[in-house]
C-alpha cells in the first residue's frame, strides 16, 4: 500500500480547462471517495494517475515513486505505473473463463505459468469466487462478474487500486452488497483505494474520507464524512452531499423575514452579513421539526412513509421544503396530515449567500 500525491495539476482539453492547479493527498491504506457531479474533472485526474493522458503542470506520486513530473519531464509509462483499475462496465473477456480473466494481466507481465495460477486463485478467493473459477462470465451476475474484475485489479500486487464508478450498473440489493466487499477486501489487503463517484450515497458508506470537487475543478473539501456533513466548507458541499432546503431572508423594519412571495417573521438569529439580504437560510430535512408555537407556518402537500422515517413536502409561502421525520419524533409528537396547516421550526441553520440566477 502506498500514499497519492497530486500536486498542482492543470489539465486542458483545447480551451477548456478541466483542473487547474489541483492539489491532494490520498493516505495510504485508506479508501478515498473522490466525489463530485458529471464533468468536474474526476475521470480526468484518474486517467492522469494511470498515465493515460499528460498534465500540463505539476506531479504525481505513489509512494517514494515520481509517475509524473512536469517541471523534471518525468513521465513513467502507463503499463509500468503498478496501478490497479476496475472499471464502470466491468470490462471482463466474454470469451475467457473467470480464471483466464484474472491470469491475463499476469500473462502479459510474462510471468511464470505455476505463479501466474497460484496468484489468480489466490486473487480469486480474496473476492469469494473461487468455485466459478470455470465459468464464462455470461454464466455470472452483474455483482460477481464486478469481484471478477476486482480479482483481476489485485493480481499484480498493484500499490494502488483506482475504482471509477464500479457499481453504477449494478441493482441496488447488489450495490449494498458490493459496497460491503469492496470495504472487506480493504479491511484484508490493507489497500489504498481512490473510488471515483458521483453517487454520494455511496461515498458516505464506504469511504474514510471524501473529497469533493466542484463543477470547475477545483478541491472545494477534504474530510471525513462527518466533517463534510456536520462542517460543510461552502454552499456547494452544503448542497451537494446530503439534501438541503433553501429559503431566502431579508430585513425589513419589522425585522427578519423569509421571502417566499409572502414575507414571513423568522425568530432566529442570522450572521450580521445575512441581515443585510442576499441570504438564503439552509437547513437539512431532518433538521426541521413540527412545532405549532413557531410563527413559521406551512401547508402538508404529501407525506410518504419510507419505513424508518416519514418524508414531507411541506409549502412555505409558494416556497416547497423537504421535511424528514424520525419514528422516534412520531411516536412523541404523531404525524402530520397532508393539506393540514402545521407551526415548523429551524435548527442547525446556515446561511449562504444566494446564487447568482436562483
Amino acid at each position: 500500500m502506498a500514499n497519492v500525491l497530486f500536486n498542482d495539476i492543470t489539465f486542458r482539453y483545447g480551451n477548456n480547462t478541466v483542473l487547474e492547479h489541483f492539489s491532494l493527498e490520498v493516505e495510504s491504506g485508506k479508501i478515498v471517495c473522490l466525489v463530485g457531479p458529471s464533468g468536474c474533472g474526476k475521470t480526468t485526474l484518474v486517467r492522469a494517475l494511470l498515465g493515460l493522458i499528460k498534465p500540463e503542470t505539476g506531479s504525481i506520486q505513489v509512494g517514494d515513486r515520481v509517475l509524473f513530473d512536469a517541471q523534471k519531464r518525468v513521465n513513467v509509462p502507463a503499463e509500468k505505473r503498478n496501478i490497479g483499475i476496475v472499471f464502470q462496465d466491468y470490462a471482463v473477456w466474454p470469451h475467457m473463463t473467470v480464471l483466464e480473466n484474472v491470469c491475463y494481466p499476469l500473462k502479459k507481465q510474462r510471468r511464470p505459468k505455476d505463479e501466474i495460477k497460484q496468484r489468480a486463485m489466490r486473487a480469486l478467493e480474496q473476492v469469494h469466487m473461487t468455485e466459478y473459477a470455470n465459468h464464462l462470465p455470461n454464466q455470472l451476475s452483474g455483482g460477481q462478474q464486478q469481484r471478477v474484475a476486482i480479482a483481476r485489479a489485485l493480481v499484480v500486487d498493484s500499490d494502488v487500486l483506482v475504482m471509477d464508478e464500479p457499481i453504477t450498473n449494478l441493482d441496488a440489493k447488489l450495490r449494498e452488497e458490493m459496497l460491503l466487499e469492496i470495504r472487506m477486501i480493504q479491511n484484508r489487503l490493507g489497500a489504498t483505494i481512490l473510488y471515483i463517484t458521483h453517487d454520494q450515497q455511496s461515498a458516505l458508506q464506504l469511504c474514510d474520507k471524501m473529497a469533493i470537487m466542484e463543477q470547475n475543478g477545483h478541491l472545494c473539501q477534504y474530510g471525513t464524512d462527518e466533517e463534510i456533513i456536520l462542517h460543510p466548507a461552502n454552499r456547494f458541499t452544503f448542497e451537494f452531499i446530503g439534501v438541503s432546503n433553501f429559503i431566502p431572508v431579508e430585513k425589513d423594519s419589522d425585522g427578519l423575514k423569509l421571502v417566499c412571495g409572502e414575507r414571513i417573521p423568522y425568530p432566529g438569529e442570522v450572521p450580521a452579513e445575512a441581515a443585510g439580504g442576499g441570504y438564503d437560510l439552509g437547513v437539512r430535512p431532518n433538521d426541521i421539526v413540527f412545532d405549532n408555537s413557531s410563527p413559521v407556518k406551512a401547508k402538508v402537500d404529501s407525506r410518504v412513509f419510507l419505513g424508518s422515517e416519514y418524508n414531507y413536502f411541506l409549502s412555505v409561502g409558494n416556497r416547497q421544503i423537504r421535511v424528514q421525520q424520525s419514528m422516534l419524533d412520531v411516536r412523541t409528537k404523531g404525524v402530520a396530515n397532508e393539506g393540514e396547516m402545521v407551526g415548523i421550526r429551524f435548527l442547525n441553520t446556515r446561511f449562504y449567500p444566494t446564487k447568482k440566477g436562483a
